[in-house]
């Protein structure tokens, strides 16, 4: 019973990703070709299309979107997700230009919280979150859209870091992840490392939501599944089989972080199937990462916590002040978990698979 509630969402999300995306594809095929982006410049509505479009360029509401796979495919979206040009990311970041003179639409700048949803999910699904920590705390958000299912984490870390290069008034910078979207942010990071060969000085704090710090172990005992490897593809398999070799490419963010952890908080979690607690996709154990200023647990399930209001109050609370109760009261992560708890190799048997091709990466980053 609980391996059919774990397929059935992600048949439901494969019947219904191509459907909401079909709109947008046909929009972009009548625009094409079009001197402006988009024919008369009339703004059209779009179904979204998550998991076929990633952000590199975010101006509050308005955000530059590239085509998963299909690169110098852009779009430009405004509020309620209406399309306002399409055509090369040049000629939308124009477009942009004219509507952000038009409309003295302020830059973003002095402090950020950049915001990562999860695997299959969108960014409306850390929609609350966000304009909770706008609201009570002040704070500029830059939701960031990607395709989860698509591409590779290397894919969507570059996506990210696009979308940072396009802050350069922004003094500091937070992030906010939930699920996969902590890999992603981990995976940024140590690119930026290996390429600067220092961390960016924007950089301050970052809040882990139930993050697969070790790997996942339900999508390793899902990758033979088809269903499981068609819809939620290459993130998926590196989440499971593949994650020895992807940790390779992952930092410790260089700042200070905090983990909430979703679990029952007692011997058993939400799954019969994962050691410990759990919150019925991520192991406890498996959040924990060393290093970490603080640590606490939130007895949620791993698809709601990030829209726990005690979630949001622990967010919050680490981005203003580096703690999630009290500075006496911090839990800080000071060794990893063990490697059989952690998932850091591949189950027994899978010893003959090789590496995923990495041809032209750079050396390891070293942790």
């Amino acid at each position: 019973m609980a391996g059919t509630r774990t397929v059935i969402p992600l048949i439901l999300a494969a019947i219904l990703a191509p459907l909401a995306c079909a709109q947008d594809l046909a929009g972009a095929r009548e625009s094409a070709g079009s001197g402006e982006g988009f024919p008369g410049r009339i703004p059209l509505p779009t179904w979204g299309g998550s998991q076929l479009w990633a952000d590199v360029h975010v101006l509050h509401e308005w955000r530059i979107q590239e085509r998963a796979g299909h690169g110098g495919d852009c779009r430009l979206l405004g509020p309620k997700e209406f399309c306002h040009a399409t055509g090369s990311f040049e000629k939308c970041l124009k477009r942009l230009g004219q509507i952000q003179r038009s409309q003295q639409i302020e830059p973003i700048r002095g402090r950020a919280v950049v915001i990562l949803h999860g695997l299959g999910a969108s960014r409306w699904t850390m929609r609350r979150l966000a304009d909770y920590l706008q609201d009570q705390g002040g704070y500029t958000i830059v939701n960031v859209e990607y395709p989860s299912t698509r591409g590779s984490m290397a894919d969507h870390a570059r996506s990210l870091a696009r979308v940072i290069d396009g802050l350069p008034e922004v003094e500091e910078l937070d992030f906010v992840g939930h699920s996969m979207g902590n890999i992603v942010i981990r995976h940024y990071m140590a690119d930026i490392q290996r390429q600067w060969g220092r961390p960016d000085p924007r950089w301050r704090r970052v809040v882990m939501i139930a993050p697969p710090n070790h790997g996942s172990l339900a999508a390793t005992r899902l990758s033979d599944n088809s269903v499981f490897k068609t819809v939620l593809g290459k993130p998926g398999r590196q989440l499971g089989t593949e994650w020895t070799w992807l940790e390779s490419d992952l930092a410790t963010p260089p700042c200070p972080f905090g983990i909430i952890a979703g679990g029952r908080g007692g011997g058993g979690g939400f799954s019969p199937f994962l050691p410990g607690d759990d919150d019925g996709r991520i192991a406890v154990n498996t959040t924990r990462l060393k290093g970490a200023s603080d640590f606490v647990l939130v007895p949620m399930i791993h698809e709601l916590i990030a829209n726990d209001s005690r979630t949001f109050k622990y967010t919050l609370s680490f981005l203003a002040n580096g703690f999630f109760v009290a500075e006496d009261q911090r839990q800080p992560v000071l060794e990893h978990p063990p490697a059989e708890i952690a998932n850091r190799r591949p189950p027994a048997g899978d010893g003959s698979q090789s590496p995923p091709p990495v041809a032209g990466r750079p050396g390891a980053q070293t942790r």
